[in-house]
């Protein structure tokens, strides 16, 4: 790539300089936690007028990406219909139109459907919306959810009588996620957070009295743990859980007595994690207490400590049980077996047990929408690299699945062109490492220019899962790979504890084995591979920034949390308390040195480094803006680098980015095509596209 076109010009620089450096003799980036400082949006406006700039030449892939993107979608689409009670509830796409539209029916009547939510309208005026909790009350009469329109997580309530439309409650924010109704139809359970933006106590709310008869009724002081609330698919409780990274604690409340007293499940114990979910005259626990990749226990109702607990399924090393659905008369277990999910059916009803045949290897499925406890149909959504999100539906008593629904991809696409491999590497310790693979073998010329993902954090497992704007890279002949390296869930819980804390070392090195064993089987060409990843991939991606700066070609770096010393000693920053328990206390000597040891901004090196694409989002709670925007502006003044370094931030977002749909696929139209600059593979066509 042509160097200067590449560098800003020398005006910028000079004015960059003077800004970043700001008037403050001890944090000469503290300037940057402003964002209503005309010298803070100047500069991150002149930093995303310069990424314009030096990405002017790539408009013309930008537009053709985005005509990919756009092409294969069926734009006007609607969702599978969710029975609950009378009606039938979906979702709908409307072309043109950047948000979903939400309708329902009188169950088995498509004459008879009524709208719900339009949220294109509630959109109107506003750069960025989010929809965040939907939910009908038990008689079906109300409607009350929340929005969110800066992108910073914090969201207002509205009801709605779904008899004559008219709201009859908004105006209370500060909310975090999750809302749940009482039997009542006339009671809500909200949770509001703190002035860190932690989810701390959760409000009884009686709609349409203005607040007056509002009621907080759990309160969690403990800056280390965070509230949530959800209700038993059963109907009969509604469940307030407060949570830290490795402890949890739960509580019942009879939903049909909301100013009920609560019942707590088991005290809270460092270490000790559990879930809860009701089924008839028990509950059912999936706990790691004496058990490392937790094992299924249960009790009574109305014997709730853990002393009453009776093991239901056993503890067994590798086999993590994630998750369990329950039902009337019989419970789907999901465990992870080196990497893969399983579908376990327990039926109670035949005394029975069977797991869901899948067709792939490698996939990722997960329960779909079952809305209704007494049921005998389970619906699971199924996803591969080569296969778009399906949604299937079991029948207990027959066994017999059908294919309700598969996401279309349009614009001439054969699925059967393209092809995915489970390979393993091996880290610098010895450790085997997954990677799963896909590309286009027809487009292909071995060695490939290759894109490598990562995250590495919080258990979360990247899944191996179906993208069709990454069709894009795959049909001009790149290779995308997915390092599942330590830190995330893919291989149980140790898998997660060798890639946090005091090991979090091990999270880095994985990715950069990950990438040594593309190349050295052939796979991928040492010149041409990009990394990219996000939030917490992003700090992996600061990472081989520095330790491994001759590895890629070019490394995307999305909302990355690439200033975590800083951030983890500053209890004031919104999640830094609960985050404790991921990266350390840096108030903790010991704990410091590790963490310095990797922080991207404090490793910043000196030596060339890979070409640069960072991105920002100015409301973002989760990684503040300022932490790309100083370390972009910290590799501006240290290294000597004249490859691309470009920094983006969306002003009117967070987090996620932008928030319409059309939005999105502009937003990763641009990315990809940078991406494709970084492979020297902007002027590359697409077979596919000049096939057809």
């Amino acid at each position: 790539m042509d160097s200067e076109r590449n560098k800003p010009p020398l005006a910028f620089q000079k004015d960059h300089t003077r800004v970043a450096h700001g008037n403050s003799t001890e944090d000469p980036w503290f300037w940057l936690r402003y964002r209503e400082d005309p010298a803070v949006l100047e500069y991150l406006r002149a930093e995303n007028n310069w990424t314009e700039q030096a990405t002017a030449h790539l408009e013309g892939l930008r537009a053709d990406l985005f005509g990919e993107i756009k092409g294969r979608v069926k734009e006007e689409d609607q969702s599978l219909p969710v029975p609950k009670g009378p009606w039938e509830y979906r979702v709908r796409t409307v072309e043109g139109l950047q948000y979903p539209v939400h309708v329902r029916q009188e169950r088995g009547l498509p004459e008879s459907e009524e709208l719900l939510l339009d949220e294109n309208e509630l959109a109107l005026g506003h750069e960025y919306f989010a929809l965040g909790d939907l939910t009908v009350s038990p008689d079906h009469r109300f409607l009350a959810y929340t929005v969110d329109t800066e992108g910073n997580e914090e969201y207002e309530l509205r009801v709605i009588n779904l008899d004559g439309g008219e709201i009859v409650d908004s105006g209370i924010g500060g909310l975090s996620y999750g809302l749940v109704w009482a039997n009542d139809s006339q009671t809500l359970f909200m949770v509001l957070t703190d002035e860190a933006r932690r989810p701390d106590r959760v409000v009884r709310h009686v709609v349409g009295t203005n607040g007056q008869q509002d009621a907080t009724i759990f309160n969690e002081d403990d800056e280390k743990f965070w509230v949530g609330i959800s209700g038993t698919r059963s109907e009969r409780y509604v469940v307030i859980g407060s949570e830290s990274k490795v402890s949890s604690e739960y509580w019942l409340l009879d939903a049909d007595f909301p100013s009920s007293e609560l019942l707590i499940v088991e005290p809270r114990q460092e270490g000790h994690e559990y879930r809860i979910s009701h089924q008839g005259d028990r509950l059912l626990i999936l706990t790691n207490r004496d058990a490392l990749d937790f094992r299924l226990m249960e009790t009574p109702v109305d014997q709730l400590g853990s002393s009453n607990w009776q093991e239901v399924v056993p503890h067994r090393e590798g086999v993590r049980l994630e998750d369990i659905d329950v039902f009337e008369n019989f419970m789907v277990i999901t465990e992870r077996r080196e990497g893969v999910p399983v579908l376990r059916v327990c039926d109670h009803q035949q005394d029975d047990e069977f797991e869901i045949p899948m067709a792939e290897p490698v996939f990722e499925a997960g329960s779909g929408a079952n809305a209704e406890y007494s049921t005998r149909v389970f619906r699971y959504n199924y996803t591969s690299l080569v296969t778009p999100a399906s949604t299937y539906e079991i029948n207990i008593d027959s066994r017999e699945q059908a294919l309700l629904k598969q996401q279309p991809v349009l614009g001439d696409t054969d699925l059967s062109a393209y092809r995915s491999d489970r390979l393993w590497a091996t880290s610098i310790d010895g450790t085997k490492v997954p990677i799963s693979v896909v590309w286009r073998p027809d487009a292909v010329t071995w060695p490939a220019p290759t894109v490598i993902y990562g995250y590495g954090a919080y258990e979360i497992g990247i899944p191996a899962a179906f993208s069709s704007a990454r069709l894009s890279l795959l049909d001009r002949g790149v290779v995308f790979a997915i390092a599942h390296v330590r830190g995330g869930g893919e291989l149980g819980r140790n898998w997660y504890e060798q890639g946090r804390l005091e090991h979090k070392q091990n999270t880095f090195s994985d990715f950069g084995s990950c990438r040594d064993h593309l190349v050295q089987e052939g796979w991928s060409d040492s010149d041409r591979i990009v990394a990219r990843g996000g939030s917490a991939g992003g700090l992996l991606m600061g990472v081989m920034v520095n330790q491994r700066p001759e590895a890629f070609c070019g490394v995307v770096a999305e909302v990355p949390f690439v200033d975590n010393v800083n951030t983890m000693l500053d209890p004031s920053i919104p999640l830094t308390v609960t985050e404790y328990d991921e990266w350390g206390n840096p108030d903790d000597g010991v704990t410091f040195e590790v963490m310095m040891a990797y922080g991207p901004y404090e490793n910043v090196v000196q030596e060339d480094h890979p070409a640069l694409l960072v991105t920002a989002g100015l409301n973002d709670p989760r990684v503040q803006y300022w932490e790309p925007a100083k370390w972009v502006a910290k590799l501006r003044a240290r290294t000597k680098s004249t490859r691309m370094m470009l920094l983006r931030t969306e002003i009117d977002s967070g987090h996620g980015g932008p928030s319409g749909r059309y939005d999105a696929w502009l937003e990763e139209a641009f990315v990809l095509s940078v991406i494709l600059e970084m492979l020297n593979q902007a002027e590359s066509s697409n077979p596919a596209r000049d096939s057809s």
